[in-house]
């Protein structure tokens, strides 16, 4: 397949992923492909970081193991694009489907969007319960502020590695950078964290993560700040890129503070500093300190407005390569 066709895939699985989402229905009859994803990580788990074993084996084991995932992944993504290209048409129809599962513009919004609307309804109670569902941090420590600024920090950090990474690995490598990405971001989410069972066979994974999912972060910069512009003007895109370019760095990852900034910039609000996860306090820089101090559920809705509008500009440079290539 050239690479036109696997823009022009891309453009039609944005444009379903925008439109449909993820069906419950679907996924209520079929097992989700990163659920598979997910059981092949944890069997390489549980048969690789035994706590018997020490620390140094623990990082080799886990370096093999998300080799193995990821060759795995890319092999079976080859496979699948392989058979789907025998149907012609057919085949990049289904396969564009099969792109737009791994793409999470809808569901993001939609669930950033119970966020704001549980909020308005059955005030902070109901807005804890909806933000746990997309934060790890300690909902009942939030107030209101706190509920619409994990929100908001969600939002971005999620439209860089849930929409933007694996439209670019899928534009450039195809199904098998599709796969390898999504399996090494499911591995990252899974075994990647610092607790001390995975601090060691996870390692590796986390590390390959971070590296995999930098170009996606700073494009996310640029796709908020073209968003913020077409919602709120000229000012709203250059103080997303300013504050994206002096507070990006601030965040305890490499990556999801990009993001978070320019949206932090584009909004005009404050985002991350001191949260509590499990129990404890895990102090990070406030970014964008100048910014207002308190955010609302209006920011929250402008924020989604903002995201979409960011996901209509980076189905629109897909387009745009498309034509060039075609």
């Amino acid at each position: 397949m050239t690479a036109d066709e696997h823009l022009l895939i891309l453009v039609l699985a944005l444009l379903l992923d925008r439109i449909v989402g993820d069906p419950d229905w679907l996924w209520q009859r079929l097992p989700h492909p990163v659920v598979l994803f997910g059981k092949a990580i944890s069997y390489f788990d549980q048969r690789f970081n035994g706590k018997h074993l020490s620390g140094v084996l623990r990082r080799r084991n886990g370096s093999m193991s998300i080799v193995a995932l990821l060759m795995g992944a890319a092999i079976i993504g080859w496979v699948v694009h392989g058979f789907l290209a025998i149907f012609g048409w057919l085949g990049i129809l289904i396969e564009a489907a099969l792109v737009a599962v791994f793409l999470a513009q809808k569901s993001l919004g939609d669930h950033v969007g119970e966020v704001s609307q549980a909020l308005r309804s059955n005030g902070l109670e109901g807005g804890r319960l909806a933000v746990s569902r997309i934060v790890g941090r300690d909902p009942e420590t939030l107030d209101e502020p706190g509920v619409c600024r994990a929100a908001i920090e969600s939002l971005a950090e999620n439209f860089s590695d849930g929409v933007v990474a694996p439209a670019l690995w899928y534009g450039i490598f195809g199904l098998p950078g599709l796969f390898l990405y999504k399996m090494l971001n499911t591995a990252d989410s899974m075994i990647g964290h610092k607790s001390e069972t995975y601090i060691d066979f996870g390692r590796a994974a986390a590390q390959l993560d971070d590296i995999a999912n930098w170009p996606a972060a700073r494009l996310s910069i640029l796709l908020i700040a073209i968003g913020a512009l077409a919602k709120r003007g000229i000012s709203a895109l250059g103080n997303a890129i300013r504050v994206a370019v002096r507070d990006g760095g601030l965040h305890r990852s490499p990556n999801s503070g990009r993001p978070e900034a320019a949206m932090a910039g584009a909004l005009d609000i404050q985002l991350a500093g001191p949260r509590i996860y499990g129990g404890e306090l895990v102090r990070e820089p406030m970014i964008n300190g100048a910014g207002r101090d308190t955010a609302t559920v209006s920011d929250v809705e402008a924020g989604i407005t903002i995201f979409y509008s960011a996901c209509s500009v980076l189905t629109f440079f897909a387009f745009m390569g498309f034509l060039i290539l075609l």
